[in-house]
């Protein structure tokens, strides 16, 4: 498995896929480069698709102490520049969003496009209690109760009507691989946000093809906050996903992949 040592020697995991122009996805903040997997044959075709685990994540090394978020800004750096790439599309989800605005602020000369699904650019009043509710859970060290607390503002409505089944299957799939080292990565994690906020100001600054992708039933990032990005950035895109939620890219995946590949391509030289 390939892996980057980081300044302080954290190993930090990635994947790579197909060829062409990198693009980079950033994962949430419960997920891993395994929940990419059905994008993975889709973006691969057109580009060369890099995974990343941050710290506390997936296979990357797990941390004794808590972070700030900036830190994962100096590992994404410390990657592309590790794999000899100039400029790179990014997208990064939820989580990862909140990473790769920071690293627009800071680098935006290289990216080649933006792409920002279920992003704020601050922890609103109602996002930090869900964060603390999820914390709670996370404290009972309990696979299966933590998913069945957690799970609910993950995904629309509408997904639960037609896919509950399959919500349960992936929920016993994944109870067994919750152990007490993930829970208190998530909880380092979930602290990293705390202090997270992005003036309009610094919003301004950004001056590279943005992409937002919001979903028409998310509740943790939703549209009207999603639009003070939007309104800021200059030229922005703006793309909602109709009858999904916070977890649109699972709950269409395919038109998400359509929406992703075409904006990136777009851009691309």
């Amino acid at each position: 498995m390939p892996f980057l040592k980081s300044k302080d020697g954290a190993a930090l995991y990635y994947e790579l896929y197909g060829e062409g122009e990198p693009i980079i996805f950033l994962n949430g903040i419960m997920m891993s480069t395994l929940s990419w997997k059905d994008l993975v044959p889709i973006v691969s075709k057109k580009f060369k698709l890099i995974l990343f685990d941050f710290r506390d994540q997936g296979n990357s090394s797990k941390m004794k102490e808590q972070y700030e978020l900036d830190i994962h800004v100096n590992d994404l750096l410390r990657l592309i520049d590790g794999l000899g790439i100039p400029k790179i599309h990014m997208l990064g989800l939820s989580y990862g969003g909140l990473v790769a605005l920071k690293f627009a602020l800071l680098h935006q000369d290289r990216l080649n496009t933006l792409i920002l699904p279920n992003t704020t650019s601050f922890i609103s009043n109602h996002l930090r209690e869900i964060g603390k509710a999820w914390e709670t859970a996370a404290e009972l060290n309990d696979g299966e109760k933590f998913l069945q607390l957690a799970r609910p503002f993950i995904y629309s409505g509408k997904f639960y009507e037609n896919h509950l089944d399959l919500i349960r299957k992936y929920q016993e799939m994944l109870k067994t691989m919750l152990t007490k080292e993930w829970f208190e990565a998530f909880m380092r994690l979930s602290g990293s946000t705390r202090n997270y906020y992005i003036s309009q100001d610094e919003l301004k600054t950004i001056n590279i093809p943005t992409l937002l992708i919001g979903a028409e039933q998310d509740i943790i990032a939703p549209i009207k906050e999603m639009m003070t990005i939007y309104e800021n950035i200059k030229g922005c895109e703006f793309v909602t996903i109709p009858q999904a939620g916070h977890g649109a890219f699972l709950e269409k995946t395919n038109e998400f992949a359509t929406i992703v590949t075409g904006f990136a391509l777009k851009y691309s030289g």
